[in-house]
């Protein structure tokens, strides 16, 4: 695909983004399931192979994983691998449980419609649904320890220090 056909392809979103601003904004979700024999998070993907492109709402084929949804099973899938190893490491038992999180993007940031728009998800929520007989205290104290313990959840929450190079290849 060429600069030209892009263009072609996006206009009439971006257009429909300037006159009906709110169709621009998508929440894009994600869930995982937790293993109920080790510290790991089944993320619903619904494909094999990972390819990345261009989401429907930019223009494309809706066939590719968008970026936006691997960012939200890489926290879910974070979130539940954390969750899990909290739990095992307080011993609450866990019979199963649901990771979810899901993201609001305005996509005239991203196609350049409207400068004022983010760039990226202006909000994104996280959530567990947790099958267990723990007390109230422990699972207020699992949420805290996974939270904070998150790799994916801090690399959000705490913007790092971000690097953009470009070589010849």
């Amino acid at each position: 695909m060429d600069a030209n056909a892009l263009r072609e392809m996006q206009a009439p979103l971006k257009n429909q983004y300037r006159e009906a601003p709110d169709s621009a904004v998508i929440t894009l979700k994600a869930k995982g399931t937790l293993d109920d024999t080790s510290i790991a998070c089944k993320v619903e993907t619904g494909r094999a192979l990972a390819v990345a492109g261009l989401h429907p709402a930019t223009g494309g084929s809706g066939l590719e994983l968008c970026s936006g949804d691997m960012l939200l099973e890489a926290l879910v899938a974070c979130a539940g691998v954390t969750v899990k190893a909290v739990a095992t490491a307080l011993e609450i038992p866990l019979r199963a449980g649901t990771v979810s999180a899901e993201g609001d993007l305005d996509f005239r940031g991203t196609l350049g419609v409207d400068k004022t728009a983010p760039v990226g998800f202006r909000a994104i929520r996280l959530s567990f649904a947790l099958d267990t007989d723990a007390p109230q205290d422990k699972l207020d104290q699992l949420l805290k320890l996974t939270e904070r313990y998150c790799v994916v959840f801090q690399t959000l929450n705490h913007k790092p220090e971000l690097a953009v190079t470009q070589t010849r290849g």
